[in-house]
């Protein structure tokens, strides 16, 4: 079984290659005010609009929102909504953008008009010429797309019909994917499949695998057994159909079909959501899953993208937040390992009107001594920040011999109690730098320290807060532990 909890954090170590229809997707969003005197049709009185990639543009920012690098290869007008789709693309780090221009054809746009009160559709009006490409375009395109193939782990050709994907263009990239024994995962379009044969995996709606069969399938049975036929019929390796509200079912030539329900989430905008599942299927592929484990992935991240308004993409913390359960989720979620975490987090905290206390230790090896501090600095504010030492810092404290366990294993397992609600790790010898930052209003050492020897003591008083000295409990160390345990040894 795949293990999501340890491999997830790989994705930033993976390239996809998505070559495709790339198009800008325009929103204007506003109000129905009246039925217009000039013809049967509503006025919308636009408030707003919004303006983001789509199509394989936004299967790559999917794949860069995973953490994953994605390389982009496509072709787009000389007009300005290329310029505004390439300016909108180079916001994203993890995107190597990589479009041949064709000035005979214009950007593809989709502009969407949008009821903000009845969150409904009420037109749709696209900017497009669907011709295949010329010889030439097609040459550049392949010449780009067959660069970047060799340092990519999956290749997603993301076909919306504009004549990007010609039969050439898709069968050499199939073809030398398969040499390189790279995955090609296929958003399909058309009714004829056979043009992606060869192909790792195609990821047909329930209503595209109708059109596919020429028959209507509708029941899990029904579209499992169309999966399997369409397999056959085009030597695709599988097929991952999407089914709305029902899930999704995968079926791999010659295995039994897995039916994988939604997940319970209020739906929203279901705008791209088949762009974000090909995105993850490609980034876990990339990774090493197989097409299970990535079919949860993408269920999951399917189940976060269609919760949001317009053309959308799922971040690797949604992704993970959707398939890890809150118990291995909740100690990372405390461990503020980024300054602006840690303020981020305080400034919350005050602008609630909450009492935020600090702590701060070695924390070496957890005891019931550190687990009554950490209790009773908790019961005398509302958040409690623990200072965790590093493992250079406490060597320099303890002797050579220390840490026990690593400041990551350290902070793990502080962040897993109920007491504590934000770990920092410094790497000076006192704390007195990260007090500074958090300016608690409760300062909380162990009964081993006087208040005046408390570091910080003046920082916090000086600002009308308080150090509490908590009463340690009697040979309760993490040295006297190891001691005995040396003894006992």
């Amino acid at each position: 079984m795949f293990d999501f909890e340890r491999r997830l954090g790989d994705l930033t170590r993976q390239t996809v290659l998505c070559v495709g229809d790339v198009m800008l997707d325009r929103y204007v969003y506003g109000d129905v005010v009246r039925v217009s005197p000039e013809a049967p049709t509503v006025v919308l009185a636009a408030k707003w609009e919004d303006l983001v990639p789509g199509g394989a543009g936004n299967v790559a920012l999917n794949i860069a929102g995973l953490g994953a690098r994605c390389i982009l290869v496509g072709v787009s007008g000389n007009d300005e909504a290329a310029r505004t789709l390439r300016d909108k693309l180079a916001t994203s780090r993890a995107l190597d953008i990589r479009l041949v221009g064709d000035p005979s054809r214009p950007t593809t746009m989709k502009t969407r008009y949008v009821s903000e009160h009845y969150s409904t559709h009420l037109l749709r009006a696209d900017w497009e010429d669907a011709r295949p490409l010329d010889a030439e375009r097609e040459k550049e395109l392949l010449a780009a797309a067959l660069e970047a193939l060799s340092s990519c782990g999956a290749l997603i050709l993301s076909d919306y019909g504009k004549g990007v994907l010609t039969s050439r263009v898709i069968e050499d990239l199939i073809a030398a994917a398969r040499r390189a024994k790279i995955p090609v995962i296929v958003d399909p379009k058309g009714n004829d499949y056979r043009i992606y044969r060869f192909a790792t995996l195609v990821t047909p709606n329930r209503g595209e695998l109708s059109r596919a069969l020429n028959r209507d399938v509708k029941s899990a049975e029904e579209v499992a057994e169309g999966a399997a036929e369409l397999c056959e019929r085009t030597d695709i390796e599988a097929v991952l159909v999407t089914r709305s509200e029902d899930g999704m079912t995968l079926v791999e030539r010659g295995e039994e079909p897995v039916h994988v329900p939604a997940f319970p989430v209020k739906v929203r905008d279901v705008s791209g959501a088949g762009d974000t599942v090909v995105a993850t299927m490609a980034a876990m592929l990339a990774l090493g899953a197989d097409l299970e484990a990535a079919t949860r992935a993408a269920n999951a991240a399917a189940a976060v993208v269609v919760g949001k308004r317009g053309t959308a993409s799922v971040s690797f913390a949604e992704l993970r937040s959707m398939l890890l359960p809150p118990a291995l989720r909740a100690y990372e979620e405390k461990l503020a390992l980024d300054p602006a975490l840690l303020d981020e987090r305080l400034n919350e905290w005050r602008r609630a009107g909450l009492r935020v206390g600090f702590t701060n230790g070695c924390f070496d090896l957890l005891h019931p001594g550190h687990l009554k501090v950490l209790a009773e600095a908790r019961a005398a504010c509302d958040r409690l920040v623990v200072g965790l030492n590093s493992d250079a810092s406490t060597k320099r404290l303890k002797g050579d011999s220390r840490p026990i366990q690593d400041e990551r294993a350290r902070a793990q397992l502080l962040a897993a109690l109920e007491a504590v609600d934000l770990v920092v790790i410094f790497d000076e010898d006192t704390p007195l730098e990260l007090i500074r930052r958090v300016r608690p209003q409760v300062l909380v050492k162990g009964g081993d320290y006087t208040k005046d020897q408390v570091v910080g003591r003046e920082i916090v008083e000086a600002s009308g807060g308080e150090v509490v000295i908590v009463e340690t409990l009697p040979d309760r160390s993490t040295t006297r532990l190891v001691e005995r345990s040396k003894k006992q040894g």
